[in-house]
């Protein structure tokens, strides 16, 4: 056979599986919109269920036999999810803005492209926004692998109603953008104050004598970068894109492994998928030990905590709450069993949320 006859033959069943794929993406559409009708008559609002977009997606994960990596898989799988949520309702997703910063990524990344995003510039007008009913849900930073915890998200759940119901996990590579002909003609580094600290190391080796200035965000930066060729801007390759800006440099990270997490908040809880995390904030009474006896439930009933942060409690010189994550979900027995034990324990316990952990 010859090769163009080839070509042919495969040309000719790639052209059959898509006629196949989209008739099955087009059944799956329609059985969405019917399970959005069941829940409308039954007067149920609740749309968006984390715990079981996390079930599909581990289950699509361990089926998967390649080609495809696990997370070309996942995402193509999250963008049909995405098309399918959007037929049953409009959601709109509040996020830490302007359009192509990170937390617009992780907001895509979690809800696919077929959700509204609603840019904002601060992290309390994106909690502020979810409370008021002006977004289903948002989507905020809350600690990065290299620079640590992002205390203003955590301060915010002090008065805040709302709940985590997920978490989205962000590989972060920083792309140093800008008009100039090249890296000897960059004259300021502009960039959010966490991605500098993230760059330093680079930054230092190879641009030493170069002004830095720190900006509310990296799409701003390249917003600017994109105006001046003397500017230059680190962000993501999404946000040189979205401002015309090209990439002189590209992941120019300190650290390879560079992540972001990112909480999604809202005003329902998630149930149980399977594998969980549940986050608490719990003020300890003043006295010798406090500390010692608030983790020591988690140890009897072998409950993993993954995370701990003390912040200043706002009532007294020295006061500090603690902000904990610890692996399950707050219905499971054992979970549960540690919440009453802390809320014996604790002269403040409260819940902030029990969520699917990250899948990828």
């Amino acid at each position: 056979m010859s090769e163009e006859k080839q070509l042919q033959v495969l040309r000719q069943r790639i052209d059959e599986f898509d006629c196949e794929i989209q008739d099955l993406i087009n059944q799956r559409v329609k059985v969405a919109k019917q399970i959005a009708e069941v829940k409308t008559l039954s007067g149920s609002e609740c749309f968006y269920r984390p715990e079981r977009e996390a079930r599909i997606l581990r289950t699509i994960i361990e089926r998967n036999q390649g080609p495809l990596s696990d997370d070309d898989i996942a995402r193509l799988f999250r963008e049909i999810m995405s098309v399918s949520l959007a037929a049953q309702a409009s959601i709109k997703v509040a996020f830490l803005g302007p359009e192509g910063t990170y937390t617009h990524n992780a907001a895509l990344k979690h809800f696919g492209h077929s959700v509204k995003c609603l840019s904002l510039p601060t992290i309390d007008e994106a909690f502020h926004a979810v409370e008021k009913r002006q977004a289903h849900y948002g989507i905020v930073p809350v600690e990065n692998s290299t620079e640590g915890v992002v205390t203003h998200t955590l301060d915010m759940f002090f008065d805040s109603s709302l709940k985590i119901c997920g978490e989205v996990l962000l590989r972060v590579r920083h792309q140093l953008v800008s008009n100039a002909e090249s890296l000897g003609h960059v004259e300021k580094v502009l960039a959010h104050g966490q991605s500098l600290a993230q760059c330093r190391r680079w930054l230092m080796t190879n641009l030493p004598s170069v002004e830095m200035m720190a900006t509310s965000s990296n799409a701003e930066a390249a917003e600017q970068a994109a105006l001046n060729s003397n500017l230059a801007a680190i962000a993501s390759s999404a946000a040189a894109e979205i401002y015309g800006v090209k990439v002189l440099i590209a992941d120019i990270e300190d650290d390879a492994d560079n992540t972001t997490r990112f909480l999604i908040v809202g005003n329902t809880e998630a149930e149980p998928s399977g594998d969980d995390k549940t986050s608490l904030l719990v003020s300890s009474q003043n006295k010798p030990g406090a500390l010692y006896r608030l983790l020591e439930p988690m140890a009897i009933h072998g409950v993993s905590m993954t995370r701990i942060e003390s912040r200043p409690s706002r009532k007294g010189l020295w006061d500090y709450v603690f902000f904990i994550d610890i692996e399950g979900h707050a219905k499971e027995r054992r979970v549960s069993e540690v919440l009453s034990e802390l809320e014996n324990e604790a002269a403040l316990v409260k819940l902030l949320g029990a969520y699917p952990r990250a899948v990828l």
